[in-house]
């Protein structure tokens, strides 16, 4: 056991000695290649950094190069400044020197001068045998009596511009009136049509053996005329009061059914109460709109019956309202009473409320009743005034007397100018819509101006200077119209969206 023993520790020794011999070896061989990589590694390092180096060399000197260059040309750049200073600075010294020599010269020319001027003065002393004051009095009076000429032509030109600045002035101030007042005019006939439910209503309205139509006639003042038009009737009357009040029975009477001459009676004199009550509150509310307060309640009552009156068509209470804005607003302009022209405008026409019944001009009878109702002496002198009858001697009568010609006299106003001027105004906005790429055309100030609303995708902003050119052109060769007309064309375009 002991000879196994040591035989198998010697055999054991033997091989881990040879482990270990090999195991050196394999260390020094491996220690000899990385020695060898690490000569290598650093061989290589070694060249990378040489390079580098001189990489970094060759980029400092070309820098070095281009500063040298641009210093080089630098100090040209002030060689060459400084040259040009020197330059200026030797022109600047000759300079002076010639200014010094000219100012010598120029000091020897005015002694010169004024010692010849002394010479002449006293010659023209000697010649002229008169002193220099005498001399400059006698041309300070010449010089005098032709600033007085000039100034007589000066003034008389400003005389003249004043006049026509004036002249625009009236006109601007009875333009801006009219824009601003907007009254509607109301065209009445001496007929009126009240509708029937049926034809068989026509035969109670007549009555067995006419009765009902009699005493319609008889109590109201009022023609019936009952012919072949159908369902209607028609109310004929001189006065448009007397008128109102039949209609407004007679549709009182067709919508109760019952139609006898007791009814017929009731129902005039309930008409009657309601057209009266509706005169005063018509009178009313003329005097708040154009603000005249404190009128007799029977000058409101006058103003309410006006509503029925017509003067060539044209609407008499609604003609007063609007002379009354007229004239308030041209008083306004001209700093005068707006209060008493407005006054005297809205009861200019008074007269007119009661003319058919009193024999007279309404001018007159308008004056009576200013009178009667302790109105004062201005609005009573502006009412005599408004036609021109006597000299207006104040500036609210002259303003309502303006006015007043301004309301019956623009277009629209008065019916024998009515048609023709509904047709011009249709026929302009028909013509401005006969062009291409026009959206929609609107006559407006009384056909003097008519506004062209384009479509901005078909027309652009030169075309639209040339549509407006065009259209004007149209307009003068094919319409006949008074003054002229302003032609705007609009062209507009739109970015709509909606925040969500």
């Amino acid at each position: 056991m002991a000879i196994g023993l040591a035989a198998g520790y010697y055999g054991r020794k033997v091989i881990a000695e040879g482990k270990i011999g090999a195991a050196e070896e394999e260390a020094a061989r491996i220690i000899e290649e990385a020695t060898k990589q690490a000569e290598a590694k650093q061989k290589e390092m070694l060249l990378e950094a040489r390079d580098e180096i001189h990489r970094h060399r060759q980029e400092a000197e070309r820098e070095l190069r281009e500063r040298r260059r641009e210093l080089d040309r630098l100090e040209r750049r002030v060689i060459q400044k400084e040259e040009l200073l020197d330059k200026k600075t030797e022109n600047i010294e000759k300079k002076e020197l010639w200014l010094n020599e000219r100012e010598k010269e120029i000091e020897r020319m005015q002694h010169d001068i004024e010692i010849i001027r002394t010479q002449q003065l006293k010659e023209l002393e000697r010649l002229s045998g008169l002193t220099s004051e005498e001399a400059r009095e006698l041309l300070l009076n010449n010089v005098e009596q032709q600033i007085r000429q000039e100034t007589a032509v000066m003034i008389k030109n400003i005389e003249a511009e004043a006049r026509e600045e004036a002249e625009k002035r009236a006109k601007n101030i009875v333009t801006l009136a009219i824009q601003k007042c907007a009254a509607d005019v109301v065209s009445e006939t001496t007929v009126s049509v009240v509708a029937l439910p049926n034809d068989e209503m026509k035969g109670r309205i007549i009555g067995r053996e006419g009765r009902n139509i009699r005493t319609f006639e008889s109590l109201s003042g009022v023609d019936l005329i009952i012919d072949d038009t159908p369902e209607a009737v028609i109310l004929s009357s001189f006065d448009p009061i007397r008128r109102e009040i039949a209609r407004l029975a007679l549709e009182n009477l067709i919508a109760d059914g019952r139609i006898h001459p007791a009814r017929i009676e009731e129902m005039l004199e309930k008409a009657r109460k309601e057209i009266e009550q509706e005169i005063r509150e018509t009178g009313e509310q003329a005097a708040f709109e154009v603000g005249v307060h404190g009128l007799h309640p029977e000058l409101i009552k006058l103003l309410g019956r006006l509503k029925y009156r017509t003067s060539y068509g044209q609407n008499v209470l609604k003609h007063s309202i609007e002379v009354a804005h007229l004239a308030g607003i041209m008083a306004a302009e001209l700093d005068v009473d707006v209060m008493l022209a407005k006054r005297a405008g809205l009861l200019h026409d008074i007269g007119k409320a009661v003319d058919h019944e009193i024999t007279g001009p309404h001018v007159e009878i308008g004056v009576d009743l200013a009178k009667k109702y302790r109105e004062s002496k201005e609005v009573i002198h502006a009412i005599a005034a408004h036609h021109g009858d006597i000299e207006a001697e104040s500036i609210e009568a002259v303003l309502v007397q303006a006015a007043d010609a301004i309301s019956a006299s623009r277009p629209g106003a008065r019916r024998e100018t009515l048609e023709a001027y509904i047709k011009r105004l249709e026929k302009l906005e028909q013509l401005a819509d006969s062009f291409a790429g026009v959206e929609k055309s609107y006559a407006i100030q009384a056909g003097r101006e008519v506004r062209i609303i384009v479509k901005p995708e078909e027309i652009d902003d030169l075309e639209a200077i040339n549509l407006s050119r065009n259209i004007a052109k149209k307009i003068e060769e094919e319409l006949d119209y008074p003054g002229q007309i302003k032609v705007v064309v609009i062209r507009e375009t739109r970015a709509v969206e909606y925040a969500k």
